[in-house]
């Protein structure tokens, strides 16, 4: 079985973008690896060159910047990497550059892939979500967090990335027959120095909206003000991956959030009482499981 990783990149360092240790978190179960390394302000390109030449491959690339809708320059950009995977790769695993995997669960991640590796009725492995705010103690749990979504897919070119490439559709805009697994995808992308979260709201916003409403709607500052953009939260006590112990260490600003005060609307109550006593998950699903 041979598994091919992709990923693409831009301005990693303005941003402060975890890139190293997510492509570093699914090396290991990988047999090469496909970067889109977008053309950066800063030295994006020789970082994602020093990680491991011998398995990763870089594609450099321009983004479209007139594609100020829906985040789509996003899916393109994951599309050009996606599309430079070898025919002979059986798996295509896909991690975007705030995303990182824990290897507690490479072995789950790796057997499935071989499971259902010959399978016609999976086209691609379902991955649960932390989505990490703040710092690295919390994890958002409001109904505004996707709780699952597609990073694994078999290599046939009638995939393609969908949308802002939060997931990916197959064919004629049909969603993808996953089997869901055992294992978390870390988002960090709400885990930044507050200048650096303050940078990507002001400059990632113009990939989904014009400059009219980017003016409007974000405001400019020096940081970001986490506290005014919180909602529910609950304490992560678990371990984060040990590619994420340095950049833990060195964090060098504090958030604190009062677990003690009910923040949720009367919309979250409603689907975690669904979710907690019957098993009902709402709200938008970007797959559909497949039949064994």
């Amino acid at each position: 079985m041979k598994v091919t990783g992709f990923s693409f990149i831009k301005n990693a360092l303005i941003y402060d973008y975890p890139i190293v240790e997510a492509i570093t978190s699914i090396l290991p179960i990988c047999n090469d690896f496909v970067v889109a390394v977008g053309k950066s302000d800063d030295d994006t390109l020789q970082l994602i060159s020093q990680i491991a030449p011998e398995k990763i491959r870089i594609i450099e690339t321009e983004w479209d910047e007139s594609l100020r809708e829906g985040g789509r320059v996003l899916a393109v950009e994951t599309d050009k990497a996606f599309k430079e995977i070898s025919g002979d790769a059986d798996w295509c695993f896909y991690i975007q550059g705030d995303e990182v995997v824990h290897e507690k669960y490479l072995e789950t991640i790796r057997g499935a892939m071989l499971a259902h590796k010959d399978n016609p009725n999976i086209e691609g492995l379902l991955f649960k979500y932390k989505h990490f705010y703040g710092s690295y103690d919390y994890v958002g749990a409001s109904s505004n967090w996707y709780k699952k979504e597609i990073r694994a897919v078999k290599n046939n070119p009638s995939v393609y990335s969908y949308r802002d490439a939060q997931g990916f559709r197959i064919r004629e805009n049909e969603k993808l027959r996953v089997y869901p697994i055992e294992a978390y995808i870390y988002h960090y992308g709400w885990v930044k120095t507050p200048e650096a979260m303050q940078r990507k709201q002001e400059n990632f916003h113009k990939y989904w909206h014009n400059d009219e409403w980017v003016a409007q709607h974000i405001t400019k500052a020096e940081a970001f003000d986490y506290e005014s953009h919180v909602r529910e939260l609950r304490p992560f006590a678990e371990t984060h991956p040990k590619v994420m112990e340095k950049r833990i260490k060195e964090k060098g600003w504090d958030f604190d959030y009062d677990i003690s005060i009910d923040r949720r609307t009367l919309k979250d109550k409603v689907k975690s009482f669904l979710g907690d006593q019957f098993g009902i998950e709402l709200g938008y699903k970007n797959y559909q499981i497949a039949k064994r």
